[in-house]
């Protein structure tokens, strides 16, 4: 059985969950591989081996953070040489498409960006134009390079060999063009990571404020044990950071649950929580576009019902 390489995205070792779905989802196609690289890689190999890695490629070297994203490249590119893996699958994140896509030129092979589920014969299934049609592609042509969005598959606690293999990160005179000079730290609310939460609640236009924000949103959230999202007319309007924005421009989301409150429902936002398993809507417009996405919708003021929805949440 082939071999197919998950790209592991993890802080100091503590992988994070779409890794974790990735593996799950190499065992439908061949025997999961995990390419884990930089700071902290030598904790993520036990998670890893929990959740089916057969093999762990393991670099602790620290240029994966100090050269962006050529020395992964490289290294990837290396093993698909080497192994002539089923298939790669990397994270559909901002890091993770452009890893694909140099990927896809290093070794002359198809790339497919955002699946939401890839069969066992490497044909990935995509939702395209905002959500609003879905297609299934696979690649014709060298190793099928594929981004995959979070909360996509659930993962699978089932033990694998975990056969370590340490492996040497290249940094090329390319990968030295450019430096990370600068890091800044985002400050942590507590909440689950919005890209991999299986529940946001989410406010727009209608909020009216930060403060609505502050004093509707994240108490629903919070109860809820949700991440909190915003769409872009809340985030230019300095409502909420831009680093929760859902949508074409901002983030995607996929989780079990998204409320959206106060949100239209423009293309852009529908894009990024299109595939959300269960949408419920609370918006005073009944002509609202969301209510088009919606399992659930309440027409009322959000300032009325999400306090009492929390009320009642809380107990």
């Amino acid at each position: 059985m082939s071999e197919v390489l998950v790209v592991v995205d993890h802080s100091a070792g503590e992988v994070k969950k779409v890794s974790l779905e990735l593996l799950a989802m190499a065992a439908g196609i061949g025997s999961p591989s995990a390419v884990v690289v930089g700071a902290g890689a030598d904790a993520a190999v036990a998670a890893l081996t929990a959740h089916g890695a057969n093999v762990v490629y393991v670099s602790n070297d620290s240029a994966v953070a100090n050269h962006v994203v050529i020395p992964m490249v490289d290294l990837l590119a290396q093993l698909v040489a080497e192994k002539s893996p089923a298939a790669v699958l990397i994270p559909s994140s901002v890091d993770g498409k452009e890893i694909a896509g140099r990927l896809a030129i290093a070794v002359n092979s198809g790339v497919i960006t955002d699946a939401v589920a890839v069969a066992a014969d490497g044909t990935a299934t995509q939702n395209v134009f905002g959500g609003a049609t879905i297609v299934q592609a696979k690649v014709t042509h060298g190793t099928p390079i594929i981004t995959v969005r979070p909360n996509s598959i659930a993962p699978v606690e089932a033990a694998g060999a975990g056969t370590r293999v340490d492996v040497v990160l290249p940094v090329s005179d390319a990968a030295k063009a450019t430096t990370v000079t600068n890091r800044v730290a985002v400050e942590k609310s507590g909440r689950p990571d919005l890209s991999e939460a299986s529940i946001v609640v989410s406010g727009g236009r209608g909020v009216g404020s930060d403060e609505g924000f502050a004093s509707v949103i994240e108490p629903l959230a919070d109860a809820l044990g949700a991440a909190v999202g915003a769409s872009r007319a809340a985030t230019d309007a300095g409502w909420y950071p831009h680093q929760f924005q859902v949508g074409q421009t901002g983030k995607t989301v996929s989780p079990q649950l998204y409320v959206a409150n106060g949100i239209s429902g423009a293309i852009q936002h529908r894009a990024g929580m299109q595939t959300s398993k269960t949408v419920v809507v609370v918006n005073k417009d009944a002509e609202a576009p969301i209510f088009d996405l919606a399992d659930f919708g309440v027409v009322g003021d959000l300032h009325t019902v999400l306090p009492e929805l929390t009320k009642i949440l809380k107990g």
